[in-house]
C-alpha cells in the first residue's frame, strides 16, 4: 500500500492498516444507518441491532466460538483488564480462597500491570520466567500450579519477538489444576489457528486494529460450558449481558466483524504469502550484515515477524532516525518511548547493549516484494551510518 512519497510501513504488530473492505462494510453505518443499535423500538435500530449481531457471529467463527460468548469491549487491553480483573474479583466475591494468579514475564503491559493492581487487593501474582526461545517451559507452569491457583494468562503470540506458546499444552496444564485459562490473542487472531472448541481456554482477548479492522474496539470470549463468570469493570445500562456497559460503536462492530471474516477466509494464504517475504526480506539483510540474529529464532512464530538485533554495538534509536522512509520499531508501541530496554528481550537473555541494538519488523497483508526491497536496503544502510557513528564515537 505504499504511495509515492510515503514510508514503507513494515510495524504490523503495532497496527495493520484498515483493509478497504472493511471501510466500505463500515461507511453505510456512519453514513446512511446511525441508529443506536440498542434503539429496537424502530426499523432503523432494529437494523442496526441486527448489523451489530451478524458482526458477533464473524468474531466467534473466527476463533469457534458461539456468538453468545463474545463479549465487545474496546480494544484488547480492556479485555484483558476485564477477564483478568473479572474472574479475580468475581471469584473473590464468591468465598473462592485462591489468591494465585499465574503469567509469564514476557505478557503484554496491560495484563502485566492488571495482576499488579490485583496483588494490591490480596492476590498474589506469580510472574514466570521463559526461555530463550521465548517460550514458557510446561513443567515451569505444572511447577507453579503446586500451589491452588486462580487464573493462569498466557498470550497466543508475543507483540515483539512474534513466539507462539503452545496454548494446547499449556492450557491443558492449567485446566488439570483447576485454574482458569485466558489468553491474550490479539497477536494470535488470523495468524494462528484459534479454535476454543478444541483448546481448553475459558476467556481469551481479541483487538480490531491487529487483524486490518478500525481501532478503538475488540472482544473477549467468554465460555459458556462450562460457564466461566466474571465481574464488570464499571457499572451503566447493563448492555453485553451486564458484562460492559455502553452504546455499541455499530460501525466499529461492522468493521471488526468483517475483520474476522477476512481473516478466517485468508488466514492461511495471508499467511504463506508473507512467510515468503520475510524470508525475503531476512536473505537480503543476512548479506549486508551477516552478524545480524534473529531473536528467538528457533521457536514456533508468526509468519510476518522479525525481531532483529544489529551487530557493532549500533542504537536502533540511531538507525531509526537515520531511515524516516522505513516505519518499524524498537518494541512494544505501548513502550517504546520508554528509556529502559524492552522487559522481552532481557527476558529472553538479551543484555541492556543488545535491547538497543533491536528493531522489531512486521510485515503483513498489504507488504509489496517492493517493500521488503526497499526495507532491506534501507536497514542496511541505517546499520551503516549507525555503525559509523559508533566507530567515531569510540576514537
Amino acid at each position: 500500500m505504499a504511495a509515492a512519497n510515503r514510508p514503507v510501513y513494515l510495524d504490523n504488530h503495532a497496527t495493520t492498516p484498515l483493509d478497504p473492505r472493511v471501510l466500505a462494510a463500515m461507511r453505510p453505518w456512519w453514513e446512511e444507518n446511525f441508529a443506536n443499535p440498542h434503539s429496537v423500538e424502530h426499523a432503523l435500530g432494529r437494523a442496526a441491532e441486527e448489523a451489530v449481531e451478524e458482526a458477533r457471529r464473524h468474531v466467534a467463527a473466527l476463533i469457534g466460538a458461539d456468538p453468545r460468548e463474545i463479549v465487545f469491549t474496546s480494544g484488547a487491553t480492556e479485555s484483558n483488564n476485564l477477564a483478568i480483573k473479572g474472574a479475580a474479583r468475581f471469584a473473590c466475591d464468591h468465598g473462592d480462597p485462591r489468591r494465585r494468579l499465574i503469567a509469564p514475564v514476557t505478557e503484554h503491559k496491560c495484563v502485566l500491570e492488571s495482576l499488579r493492581d490485583l496483588e494490591a487487593e490480596g492476590f498474589e501474582p506469580v510472574l514466570l520466567p521463559v526461555g530463550p526461545d521465548g517460550l514458557l517451559a510446561p513443567e515451569m507452569l505444572r511447577a507453579a500450579l503446586e500451589v491452588p491457583t486462580l487464573l493462569v494468562s498466557v498470550m497466543a503470540v508475543n507483540n515483539e519477538i512474534g513466539v507462539a506458546q503452545d496454548l494446547a499444552g499449556l492450557a491443558a496444564i492449567a485446566k488439570e489444576a483447576g485454574a482458569l485459562f485466558h489468553c491474550d490473542a490479539a497477536q494470535g487472531a488470523g495468524r494462528v489457528p484459534l479454535d476454543v472448541q478444541a483448546l481448553p481456554i475459558d476467556l481469551l482477548s481479541l483487538s480490531g486494529h491487529k487483524i486490518y479492522g478500525p481501532k478503538g474496539i475488540g472482544a473477549l470470549y467468554l465460555r459458556r460450558r462450562p460457564r466461566v463468570r466474571i465481574a464488570p469493570l464499571f457499572s451503566g445500562g447493563g448492555q453485553e449481558r451486564g458484562l460492559r456497559s455502553g452504546t455499541l460503536p455499530a460501525p466499529l462492530l461492522v468493521g471488526l466483524g468483517e475483520a474476522a471474516r477476512l481473516a478466517a477466509a485468508e488466514a492461511a494464504t495471508d499467511e504463506a504469502r508473507i512467510a515468503g517475504l520475510r524470508d525475503r526480506l531476512l536473505a537480503r539483510l543476512q548479506k549486508e550484515v551477516p552478524e545480524m540474529k534473529v531473536n528467538a529464532a528457533a521457536a514456533p512464530r508468526v509468519a510476518g515477524n522479525l525481531n532483529l538485533t544489529f551487530p557493532g554495538g549500533v542504537s536502533a534509536q540511531a538507525m531509526l532516525a537515520a531511515m524516516p522512509e522505513l516505519c518499524v520499531s524498537t518494541g512494544s508501541a505501548c513502550s517504546s518511548a520508554e528509556i529502559e530496554p524492552s522487559y522481552v528481550l532481557r527476558a529472553i537473555g538479551l543484555d541492556a547493549a543488545a535491547a538497543g541494538a533491536t528493531l522489531r519488523i512486521g510485515i503483513g497483508r498489504f507488504t509489496s516484494p517492493g517493500d521488503v526491497d526497499n526495507a532491506a536496503s534501507l536497514l542496511a544502510r541505517a546499520w551503516t551510518h549507525a555503525l559509523s557513528i559508533t566507530r567515531d564515537a569510540a576514537e
